[in-house]
C-alpha cells in the first residue's frame, strides 16, 4: 500500500492564515527586516518569497540588499542599526554570505530577541536546555508536520540523518523534546541503512539527492524529507528516492510541496512570536 503523502503546502496555507490572522488584532505591524548580500540565484528567489509572505500576513517587510563587494563591517554595521529600529521585530540574513564574511559573526551580532531564524548561540542553548524560544524554522516546520498528520513522536525510535546546526542538530533537540528515543546519524554511521531501518520517524537532512532509498525505510515508518537538490535535468529531488521510499512508509512528504513551505510559515510566525515578546 501506497505511503499517505503529508502535504506540507495544506499545512503551511493553514499556519499562513493563522499568522495572518493573528497579526490583524496587533495594534502595529510586525516588522521584519531581510538582508541579502550579494546576487545568488537561489537565495534572491528565497528572499523574494520571503517578502511576499510577510507582506501578505499584514507585516512591515523590508528587504536590503548589498552588493556581493561589501564588507563584514558594512554588515555588521546594518544589523547594529536593525537591532537599535524599534519598529523591527525580526533580522533575517539570508545565507549563505559572500566569501569574506565570517556567518558565525554575523550571526552572533544579531539580537537574539530579533533572531527569527534561531541560530544565534543564544536561541541555541535555549532549544538545548529544553526552555526554547525562536527556533530555527525547518525543525520547527517538520514538528507542525508530523503533529498535523496525528504522527505523535512520544516514545517513538527517531532517526535525524544529518547533523547540521541548520536542521539537523535542532531537530534532534525538539524530538527529544517531544519525548521520542533519537538517533543522530551521519556520513561516518557504520550501516547507516540498517540505523535507518530502525527508525519509526525517519527526517533525512543530509543534502544528497535521493540517498536513502527503499530498503532504507521500516515498512509503516514515517519519512520526512527535508532535502531539496537540484537534478541535471532541472528538476528537484529530495534526500529521499520518493518512490521506492513511499512504497514501503505509512507516511512520507513529497519534494517539492513537503517541508519546504513550512519554513517560511514558520519563518512568519517567529516574527509574530518575537514582536509579541518585544512589544
Amino acid at each position: 500500500m501506497a505511503a499517505r503523502v503529508i502535504d506540507g503546502k495544506a499545512v503551511a496555507a493553514a499556519l499562513r492564515a493563522e499568522v495572518a490572522a493573528r497579526a490583524a488584532t496587533l495594534p502595529y505591524a510586525p516588522g521584519l527586516a531581510v538582508v541579502l548580500v550579494g546576487e545568488d540565484p537561489a537565495s534572491q528567489v528565497y528572499v523574494r518569497n520571503k517578502e511576499r509572505a510577510a507582506k501578505a500576513a499584514g507585516f512591515a517587510s523590508e528587504t536590503i540588499r548589498l552588493p556581493a563587494s561589501a564588507s563584514q563591517a558594512e554588515l555588521l554595521a546594518l544589523i547594529a542599526r536593525l537591532n537599535r529600529d524599534p519598529a523591527v521585530d525580526g533580522i533575517l540574513v539570508q545565507l549563505p554570505l559572500p566569501a569574506g564574511i565570517d556567518p558565525q559573526a554575523v550571526i552572533r551580532a544579531i539580537d537574539p530577541a530579533k533572531d527569527v531564524d534561531g541560530f544565534h548561540p543564544d536561541n541555541v542553548a535555549a532549544l538545548a536546555l529544553g526552555t526554547p524560544f525562536l527556533v530555527p524554522c525547518t525543525p520547527r516546520g517538520v514538528m507542525k508536520l508530523l503533529a498535523a498528520a496525528g504522527i505523535a513522536p512520544r516514545g517513538a525510535r527517531a532517526l535525524v540523518l544529518g547533523r547540521s546546526n541548520i536542521v539537523g542538530r535542532p531537530m534532534a533537540a525538539l524530538l527529544l523534546a517531544a519525548d521520542a528515543t533519537v538517533t543522530i546519524a551521519h556520513s561516518r554511521t557504520r550501516d547507516l541503512a540498517a540505523e535507518c531501518r530502525r527508525a519509526e520517524i525517519l527526517i533525512a537532512a543530509v543534502g544528497r539527492a535521493e540517498m536513502v532509498k527503499g530498503d532504507w525505510v521500516s515498512p509503516g515508518a514515517t519519512v520526512i524529507d527535508v532535502g531539496i537538490n537540484r537534478t541535471a535535468a532541472g528538476g528537484l529531488v529530495g534526500d529521499v528516492a520518493y518512490a521506492e521510499a513511499a512504497a514501503v512508509a505509512g507516511a512520507i512528504t513529497p519534494v517539492p510541496g513537503g517541508v519546504g513551505p513550512m519554513t517560511i510559515a514558520c519563518l512568519l510566525e517567529n516574527t509574530l512570536i518575537a514582536a509579541a515578546a518585544r512589544r
